[in-house]
């Protein structure tokens, strides 16, 4: 019961924000930017899907924004990885998405379900949260150590939405266990679903053993109150051989110890996969400028809305560029400058990050441009197209944490 009503009081606070009109001419706020700026009518801001933390959190601080700069602030949920991007991007359906740092890799590289996708830049705009991801199992389960699963017969779900998720499950797991991607596949059986939340119910409805998720998702407090319950198997931070098998496949991932989410979780090992508020190429500068400003002094109205907002803070942000590899936008670069939170070394690795970006952009273009040529089917799942675009990317680094 407590779940249907925080569904319903989440999704009846989307339909609010969806029905707030904003005026023609926004008041104009205190941010900073350049004499005579006005915020723009409305801001689109895309999640994953309603039961994930993303979104209940970004609905947590939009109602704010939205009376404190009289912008329509609209969340729309959009549980498919590449429909998210796509619609950012090439549709510009949004201004602002929240996506992991995994995930935009994916799309900027081209990786998987992405390859055949039209390529366009992307800038970080704000940190989101540096969400946990564990493997869960059913409290009944068999399985007692992530060690178990090296064996035949295991059901592991497949999040098929998300291309990212799917290496993890295929390629990354099995190499933190010693094994090939194709030696897993001969051994587990795959449960495809269409979802994220499809893909963590899997486990307590009994379709899979195993599902890759995050602790801090609703969808994982709504298993935990399963009659059998929940754990999560750890992966021990001290096992070097078994992590370096997985940062093979997923590079910007960073191995911690889970401090939030469903208790259930806290103590395992497991990862952080951060996500950010990503925009296109092309989006006003003095916009970004206003939402980072924003971001920052509004943090203590916003903080306390949900369990993830107060991974926002401008100190959980600064601690994440240490180390992210992303190209940040000029907006919030300018205002990070200004309050002393952007430094000349920053510039630096973000004119690299930037530079790797366009070549990786410029090659798959190049690609594309091959393909059509030669009258090449541009699919992921085409092997003669596939070869095209790794032979014109083959000498360039991949994106990866900086440790």
């Amino acid at each position: 019961m407590k779940n249907a009503i925080l569904s319903g009081l989440i999704i009846g606070c989307v339909v609010s924000i969806a029905l707030v009109i904003g005026s023609a001419g926004c008041r104009q706020t205190d941010s900073g930017a350049s004499d005579g700026f006005k915020w723009p009518r409305m801001l689109r801001v895309a999640t994953p899907g309603t039961a994930s933390g993303s979104f209940a959190s970004t609905n947590g601080w939009a109602p704010i924004l939205q009376a404190a700069t009289g912008m329509s602030v609209r969340v729309i949920p959009e549980d498919s990885e590449p429909g998210r991007y796509r619609r950012l991007t090439e549709e510009k359906e949004f201004e602002l998405a929240s996506i992991s740092v995994a995930e935009a890799r994916f799309q900027i590289e081209g990786i998987e379900g992405y390859a055949a996708m039209p390529p366009n830049p992307m800038f970080l705009v704000w940190h989101h949260n540096d969400t946990p991801w564990a493997w869960v199992v059913r409290g009944d389960s068999k399985y007692k150590t992530i060690y178990d699963l090296k064996q035949p017969g295991v059901r592991v779900s497949l999040s098929s939405q998300s291309p990212a998720m799917m290496l993890a499950t295929q390629s990354a797991l099995p190499a933190f266990l010693g094994w090939t991607p194709e030696e897993a596949a001969q051994n587990w059986t795959y449960v495809p679903v269409g979802s994220y939340v499809e893909n963590c119910r899997s486990v307590t409805d009994g379709r899979a053993d195993v599902a890759w998720a995050a602790p801090s998702s609703a969808v994982l407090y709504e298993m935990a109150g399963h009659p059998r319950g929940i754990r999560f198997l750890s992966q021990p931070l001290d096992d070097t051989e078994a992590w370096k098998g997985w940062l093979r496949y997923r590079p910007t991932h960073v191995p911690t110890t889970i401090n939030f989410g469903v208790p259930e979780a806290i103590g395992a090992d497991g990862l952080s996969s951060s996500f950010n508020y990503w925009t296109r190429a092309g989006m006003d500068e003095e916009t970004v400028y206003g939402l980072a400003k924003w971001f920052h002094e509004g943090f203590d109205a916003y903080k306390g809305v949900h369990a993830l907002a107060p991974r926002m803070s401008i100190e959980h942000f600064r601690s994440f560029l240490n180390f992210q590899p992303m190209p940040v936008h000029p907006g919030t670069v300018r205002y990070l400058r200004e309050i002393g939170q952007w430094t000349e070394k920053d510039d630096e690795w973000n004119s690299a990050a930037l530079d790797l970006m366009n070549r990786w952009l410029a090659a798959r273009k190049a690609a594309n441009e091959e393909a059509r040529t030669r009258s090449v089917r541009t699919h992921w799942e085409n092997q003669e197209y596939v070869d095209i675009i790794k032979k014109k990317t083959a000498d360039l680094p991949i994106f990866r944490t900086r440790l």
